[in-house]
């Protein structure tokens, strides 16, 4: 695969992905012994275990300063100092200061979920794929329950993908009620765009969390957690069966790219000029949590 191409909606122009382990990524996914590697070994949660754990010993804190330096992540967001972080998991699920991801306020908005780059589908039944067009996964697998497919098989998506060098914390895109996340166990490949071009199956496929939001203008929106390679888990910080607000925090990664899933019923949003015409190209729009990707259609406003 070619350089990795997103549209920045702050800068609003194209960037290239700085990709965290880009020659593990393509060795991987390119060649005969990366596959061999990735179908005995890479995929396994074992390894993502083995991976997060060296992620948790305190030695792993060398790797905080250069990475902040490399990434050009701007430490003034974090709640604590580079220098309190005792490794480099802590550093990774790190939380910020809430003036830096302020909440849209308008009433009838939804609003991106996490950090990272967006792709959206106003009607899955009519997509033509998202990273490769022609390409799109099982509903019905991802959910693990046709019926429920089949209820949203006309709605609408939006897939969040996180790379490492993004904040991950996740957070709820409207207001609601919450219900206990469900897990739906599997692999762990990876979800970067490496990945996915050669098997979009994978984001039905890895071991994913799905809760359920009942919404006064959204109806009810299903919310996914996606591990992938590296992971070392699915945090949720939540309360369930209780009111959660617009952008409230849900949960958090450890170690490892990860993305989130905001599946609506149909007929539910219309969502963003920009977050529309970048998804349509089959190229990702980075936005940060906090910030409006749509908003409640009229007929249900």
């Amino acid at each position: 695969m070619d350089e990795i191409v997103y549209y920045d909606r702050y800068l609003e122009r194209e960037c290239l992905e700085k990709v965290y382990g880009d020659k593990f990524l393509r060795w991987t996914y390119g060649t005969l012994g990366g596959r061999i590697a990735l179908t005995t070994m890479v995929k396994r949660a074992w390894f993502s275990r083995w991976y997060g754990w060296r992620m948790d010993q305190a030695k792993s804190a060398e790797k905080i300063p250069p990475f902040v330096k490399e990434y050009e992540l701007d430490p003034a967001e974090f709640r604590l100092a580079v220098s309190d972080f005792n490794n480099f998991n802590e550093f990774f699920y790190r939380q910020l200061n809430p003036e830096a991801r302020p909440i849209d306020s308008e009433s009838d908005t939804v609003v991106f979920p996490a950090d990272g780059r967006h792709l959206c589908v106003s009607d899955i039944s009519q997509t033509d794929g998202l990273f490769v067009k022609g390409e799109m996964f099982s509903l019905a697998e991802l959910l693990g329950d046709p019926q429920l497919a089949e209820r949203y098989s006309s709605g609408s998506l939006v897939l969040s993908r996180l790379c490492p060098v993004d904040y991950h914390r996740f957070h709820f895109p409207v207001a609601g009620v919450a219900s206990a996340a469900q897990l739906l166990n599997g692999p762990l490949f990876s979800v970067n765009p490496i990945a996915l071009v050669q098997n979009i199956q994978i984001l039905a496929k890895n071991k994913r969390c799905l809760t359920r939001l009942q919404t006064e203008q959204f109806g009810e929106v299903l919310l996914l957690e996606i591990g992938a390679t590296c992971v070392g888990g699915i945090c949720q910080t939540y309360t369930q069966d209780t009111g959660v607000q617009k952008g409230s925090e849900k949960g958090y990664f450890k170690f490892g790219g990860s993305s989130t899933m905001t599946i609506f019923e149909p007929g539910r949003i219309q969502f963003d000029q920009d977050l529309l015409h970048q998804s349509n190209q089959h190229r990702e729009l980075y936005a940060r949590v906090g910030d409006r990707m749509g908003s409640a259609l009229k007929q249900h406003s």
